[in-house]
């Protein structure tokens, strides 16, 4: 179920009434969100699945079958990390503790694993014994990729690292535990929330208030706006360099800038809703943006961009393997090897390898450099820092965004090649019409240093600003609905 469609409009909507019922109780409120989280999950259809069944009563019924054992694999993940949790807040043994840990993280990474992952392996040593002579005769398994199973898969293995390190206590209701790995809002594409933040939320009593009702809405409609308005404008735009066979230094830079505004009005767009919507319903989730293209330096970026995620692996791997408290090489290997796995989360693919590669060896010589030179505070000097940091981000993209090794090549040896095709004006033209309310509300933002600077208006200012938000949508609504980028991952 996409927020961008009127299916999750009707049924946000029957849920709000169900939820305003069930206020009065605990109990009743949890079990009705993981109800309402599950039919959400189940509504994802993978492409080429829908049309599989036929479209009567009988094929809805094979399809619901179908997409249950989704849901069983949700379920089962997410029984086995509560059971851990109640087993390691009991054993006393830390060999004992270990090794119920270790069974939480095998269990979750071979699940993981084995669906993301599979036929990536396979495909790869294919490829390596035939560059040696030795062609394999090789089947690919006919895998589907759950939708958001590497955002819960880490949620819920968080909360066993937390409970095995003594962090938090665990939960004694599978209900609550169950809410807090399926809340619908942030079940897809995040954000990873801790359970030290989003579980106690679970077990207590919510007072929703008028400021959390406008802060939920205002956020709506403006991750709304970025996706339907935004994202999905500059699409085509990207898709014009990225599925083209003739490249030139204008038109790769341009298509990959319109790809770093696609993916962040994308992402952060879903985050705002999901954010948004959680609000509405009284509770509060992480923020998983703010404001990363004005970061000054590669690690300034990754506290800005995708938060939950960096936080995760700075928390449960680079911190595992010693952080920087083993020596300056170990510290360059640690973070190298965090955004290996980092950029092998978002997809299984060489090239995201070389993502995480990109921005791990970019990190491990920003950290070289800013031990060994003075940081100036002086204007120029970090308008230069921003500039820097925003050329490295971008080519990053283009390693995110390529379709394969060749492309990359491809389009790296055509920076040096500087002709303008007829169409370039036309480009040009689309990229700064929706670029422009983007980067104006962001300019605000960053100057208020204040992500809900719209919310400081009159009243009158805010009705306006979200009318012209609402307009901007209703334009731009596609009956065929384009999925979020990061439901794939």
């Amino acid at each position: 179920m996409l927020f961008n469609s009127g299916v999750f409009l009707q049924f946000f909507a029957a849920f709000l009434l169900l939820y305003w019922l069930a206020r009065y109780s605990l109990k009743a409120r949890n079990l009705l969100i993981v109800a309402a989280s599950y039919l959400f999950y189940a509504w994802w259809t993978p492409p080429g699945v829908a049309k599989t069944f036929s479209e009567d009563l009988t094929g809805y019924a094979l399809t619901a079958l179908w997409q249950c054992r989704f849901l069983g694999l949700l379920l089962a993940t997410s029984a086995l990390d509560f059971f851990v949790g109640l087993g390691l807040e009991r054993l006393q043994s830390p060999r004992n503790r270990k090794l119920l840990l270790a069974l939480s993280i095998v269990v979750n990474l071979s699940v993981l694993g084995f669906f993301k992952y599979c036929n990536f392996f396979i495909g790869s040593t294919a490829t390596v014994l035939t560059q040696f002579g030795v062609p394999p005769q090789v089947h690919l398994l006919g895998i589907i990729l759950p939708v958001g199973i590497s955002f819960y898969t880490f949620q819920s293995m968080s909360y066993a690292l937390d409970v095995y390190r003594r962090q938090i206590p665990a939960t004694h209701s599978f209900v609550n535990f169950l809410a807090f790995v399926s809340f619908f809002p942030q079940l897809v594409a995040g954000p990873i929330e801790r359970a030290s933040h989003l579980l106690p939320q679970f077990e207590r009593r919510i007072v929703i208030t008028r400021t959390m009702l406008e802060e939920g809405i205002w956020l709506i409609l403006w991750g709304l706006f970025k996706k339907v308005a935004l994202a999905d404008n500059f699409a085509p735009l990207v898709e014009m360099v990225y599925h083209s066979t003739s490249y030139s230094a204008p038109t790769v830079i341009l298509g990959t800038v319109a790809f770093a505004l696609q993916i962040y009005c994308d992402f952060s767009g879903y985050s705002d809703i999901a954010r948004g919507t959680a609000r509405v319903l009284g509770f509060d989730i992480l923020w998983n943006f703010n404001l990363p293209y004005a970061a000054t330096s590669l690690r300034d970026f990754w506290r800005r961009w995708h938060i939950s995620l960096s936080t995760w692996l700075r928390d449960y791997l680079y911190v595992s393997l010693g952080g920087n408290r083993r020596g300056p090489t170990r510290t360059y290997f640690n973070l190298i090897v965090t955004m290996l796995l980092g950029g092998l989360w978002h997809g299984a693919a060489w090239h995201f390898v070389l993502f995480g590669a990109w921005h791990g060896v970019g990190l491990a010589i920003e950290r070289t450099v800013a031990h060994r030179t003075p940081s100036p505070a002086a204007a120029g000097h970090s308008s230069f820092r921003w500039f820097a940091t925003l050329l490295f981000v971008l080519y990053g993209w283009l390693l995110f965004r390529a379709n394969s090794w060749q492309q990359v090549l491809d389009l790296t040896c055509a920076l040096a090649h500087w002709s303008l095709p007829v169409w370039i004006g036309s480009f040009v033209w689309n990229l700064t019409l929706f670029a422009a309310p983007l980067v104006l509300i962001e300019t605000w933002q960053f100057r208020r240093q204040n992500l809900l600077a719209p919310l400081t208006l009159p009243d009158w200012g805010k009705a306006a600003l979200q009318g012209a938000l609402l307009i901007g949508i209703l334009l731009f609504w596609q009956k065929d609905k384009v999925s979020f980028i990061y439901f794939q991952f």
